[in-house]
C-alpha cells in the first residue's frame, strides 16, 4: 500500500495506536489532577508557598516563583531561573497542586546540581524544535518525490526529536522522585496525602511515556516507508 495524502498502512498499524495511547494519558492526567484537586492538604499550604519553601531549603533563593496563565502549564525555565505555576496550582491548597509545584522545583534542583540527563536534553532543544516542525513533512516530501537525501535528512531530524523525548523520561521521573522525597522528609505532606500526590505525578509521567511512544512510532514509520521506496 503506498502513500495516500500522507497516510499509509504503517500509520494505521503504528502511529494511530500510539496517538490513542497519548489521548488516554492526557485524559488520565486531567482526571487524576481534577480528582485530587478536591483534597486540601492538612497544613493549608498553597502550591506557590511549597515551591518557595522547597527552593529556599535547597539553597535556591535566587529562583523565582511566578504565576502563569493556563491549566497545567507549569514548568521550570532554566534560562530565567523561574518556576512558573499555573493558576490551578499557584494558589491552590490541594495535594494535587502541591505535587505539581514540588515536581517543578525538582527541575530547579536538577539544574543546580547539573543533572546530566537534563543537560543533555537542553542541548537537544534547538534541533528538536526544528525537527518537530520540519522532519516529517521533509521526509514525506522526499518519499513522494523519490529524493533519498531529503528522506534521510528528515529521518535524522526526527531521530533528534525522539532522542529528546526519550531523555525526557529520566528527567521527569527524577524530578518527581526528588519532589516526593522532599515532601516526605520535610513532612510537608502526611503519608496519607503522599499517596494521591504520587498518583497525580505518575499520571503526569504517563503523558511523557505516551509522547515518546508516538515519536518512536512515527520514526519507525518513516524508516519502513524509506525501506519500501528503496526496494
Amino acid at each position: 500500500m503506498g502513500l495516500l495524502y500522507g497516510f499509509d498502512s504503517y500509520y494505521i498499524m503504528l502511529v494511530l495506536p500510539a496517538i490513542l495511547f497519548a489521548l488516554y494519558a492526557q485524559s488520565r492526567v486531567k482526571g487524576t489532577f481534577n480528582k485530587y484537586s478536591q483534597y486540601r492538604n492538612m497544613q493549608g499550604y498553597t502550591g506557590a508557598q511549597i515551591a518557595r519553601s522547597i527552593l529556599d531549603s535547597q539553597g535556591l533563593s535566587d529562583v523565582r516563583v511566578e504565576n502563569v496563565d493556563g491549566h497545567l502549564t507549569d514548568h521550570y525555565d532554566p534560562k530565567s531561573k523561574v518556576v512558573r505555576l499555573s493558576q490551578s496550582v499557584y494558589g491552590s491548597t490541594s495535594v494535587a497542586a502541591i505535587g505539581v509545584a514540588a515536581h517543578e522545583t525538582g527541575h530547579a534542583v536538577q539544574h543546580q546540581v547539573s543533572y546530566a540527563p537534563l543537560a543533555f536534553r537542553n542541548s537537544l532543544v534547538p534541533v528538536a524544535n526544528i525537527g518537530s516542525q520540519a522532519a516529517i513533512p521533509l521526509a514525506i516530501l522526499g518519499l513522494i518525490m523519490r529524493i533519498e537525501p531529503l528522506i534521510n535528512f528528515g529521518i535524522v531530524l526526527f531521530s533528534a526529536v525522539v532522542a529528546f523525548q526519550l531523555i525526557t523520561l529520566p528527567v521527569e521521573f527524577n524530578a518527581s522522585s526528588r519532589a516526593l522525597e522532599i515532601l516526605e522528609t520535610k513532612r510537608i505532606l502526611t503519608r496519607e496525602e503522599l499517596q494521591p500526590t504520587k498518583k497525580v505525578l505518575n499520571a503526569a509521567a504517563l503523558t511523557y511515556v505516551a509522547a515518546a511512544a508516538v515519536g518512536i512510532a512515527n520514526l519507525l514509520r518513516l524508516v519502513l516507508l524509506s525501506g519500501r521506496r528503496r526496494n
